[in-house]
């Protein structure tokens, strides 16, 4: 129900649903997914078409309220909801639609990984896409993202064909590498900061439907050995092959072995998407090393992958990240993370080291806003708590590693993995050298500063 607020000026026309605060649904509307967030819009419109979004935008600027995008409602720093403003919101509208002939798939931009990946594996298909499916598909393609496949075919961003965009005075248009070509690269890296994207197209990859993957899982008191023979294990890794590391105390979930779940522990988890009697062939050696405590890699569909860590980042839990890219670890690395990761008190906290390089550092740096191209790793150290609120005791321990890890860093990070009190200095290591450009495509499709509920770039 609309609550009577149909009736506002410039919002009769509105089909889809209208939220205030006095509307029953309405605190569970501005409820994201990180349960640290808790803000308060003055108006969620939850929109059924583009042609809602564009009332919802004039409506929000002839009123002079701030404005934020939902996609998925998935990013750490809750820009998916502002305070006081109004929130256009796309959680409805998840459509995925493939044209297996061309290779292609239309998405809207309310949809989640798990409706992408289950329409492009029908057909034996996949683009590189999280590692969570409960992720919304705009915040990750927006801000570069990167997954299981992203070593063999790129960032997310890497690979859109193009989007539709709602801009701020109200116009729709298309960007491609054919047209509006610089609104396309600053949107592939550089998050909302231009426009509303109200549709992706993404081109797909003939995968197949099964990967080699899971979890090898070491004690933590061999973390420093374990840590060491990755590092060698990886440098001749085939684009075929993620390795990501997780630290953490084993979570009590089914798929853990019962004997390790409440250890700390090390997860080295490949994903091996190529041929798989070659794939078991690769990993012989990291599977015997140890031996680990556990050994959970099968041959399993990538649905089955793709899924098996949306457990352990429960929507409404409290979460605080901190985070680096890596080049190759060093020994000096190595002993920051034997010596922080499991300094935390809380079970559910845990660091993860994601393994990039492969395609995405053959692609050039200036193709597009994305970031990562020089680091071999992305780590994110992540503070969480399953009772939700804004303060949590791990946090400081999240800054402290964050702090100690800085000297061994790229100096860049991955803008996704910003929370919202970073500072203008840390944004602008997340968007590079591209900083200086993007602040122009800013002030030409977004002069007043629109779209800044994000790590806002502001307009030259």
């Amino acid at each position: 129900m609309n609550g009577g607020i149909g009736s506002l000026p410039g919002l009769a026309g509105f089909t889809g649903e209208l939220l205030s605060p006095s509307d029953e649904g309405y605190d569970a509307a501005r409820r994201v997914w990180n349960g640290a967030i808790d803000r308060h819009p003055a108006l969620i419109a939850r929109c059924a078409s583009t042609d809602d979004a564009a009332l919802a935008l004039a409506y929000a600027r002839r009123e002079g309220l701030p404005l934020s995008i939902r996609g998925g409602g998935h990013n750490v720093a809750g820009s998916a909801v502002v305070e006081g403003g109004v929130v256009i919101d796309f959680s409805a509208l998840r459509g995925v639609s493939v044209d297996p002939g061309a290779r292609l798939a239309r998405v809207q931009p309310g949809a989640l990984w798990s409706d992408v990946d289950q329409a492009t594996q029908a057909h034996g298909l996949a683009t590189p896409g999280g590692i969570v499916t409960h992720t919304g598909v705009a915040g990750l393609t927006l801000g570069g993202g990167f997954g299981w496949l992203s070593r063999r075919w790129g960032l997310v961003s890497d690979n859109v064909e193009s989007v539709a965009m709602l801009l701020a005075d109200g116009s729709r248009v298309r960007a491609s590498e054919e047209e509006n070509q610089e609104l396309f690269w600053a949107v592939r890296g550089a998050g909302g900061n231009f426009g509303i994207v109200t549709g992706f197209t993404f081109r797909l990859h003939h995968s197949g439907t099964m990967v080699l993957a899971g979890p090898l899982m070491h004690d933590a008191s061999r973390a420093r050995e374990v840590l060491d023979f990755y590092r060698d294990f990886i440098k001749d890794a085939p684009d075929e092959l993620s390795v990501y590391v997780n630290l953490r105390t084993a979570p009590q979930l089914d798929w853990v072995p019962a004997d390790v779940r409440g250890k700390d522990v090390v997860m080295l988890i490949p994903c091996w998407s190529g041929d798989l009697a070659e794939g078991e062939a690769f990993l012989e050696p990291l599977r015997r090393f140890g031996p680990p405590a556990a050994d959970l890699v099968q041959r399993k569909t990538y649905l089955a992958h793709q899924a098996m860590f949306d457990a352990t980042v429960p929507h409404h839990w409290g979460y605080y990240w901190k985070s680096h890219y890596l080049p190759p670890l060093t020994d000096g690395t190595i002993d920051v993370l034997v010596h922080n990761a499991w300094q935390k008190t809380a079970p559910t906290s845990y660091t993860v080291m994601f393994h990039l390089g492969g395609a995405v550092s053959r692609i050039p740096a200036d193709s597009s806003a994305a970031s990562g191209r020089d680091a071999l790793h992305a780590i994110n150290v992540n503070a969480a708590w399953p009772e939700a609120g804004s303060d949590h005791p791990d946090i400081a321990w999240c800054r402290r590693m964050f702090a100690d890890l800085e000297p061994h860093s790229t100096g860049g990070v991955y803008v996704n993995f910003l929370h919202n009190d970073e500072g203008e200095a840390r944004i602008r290591a997340a968007y590079g050298a591209h900083y200086d450009r993007l602040a122009e495509i800013k002030a030409r499709y977004d002069p007043a500063n629109v779209f800044r509920s994000n790590q806002n770039i502001r307009p030259r």
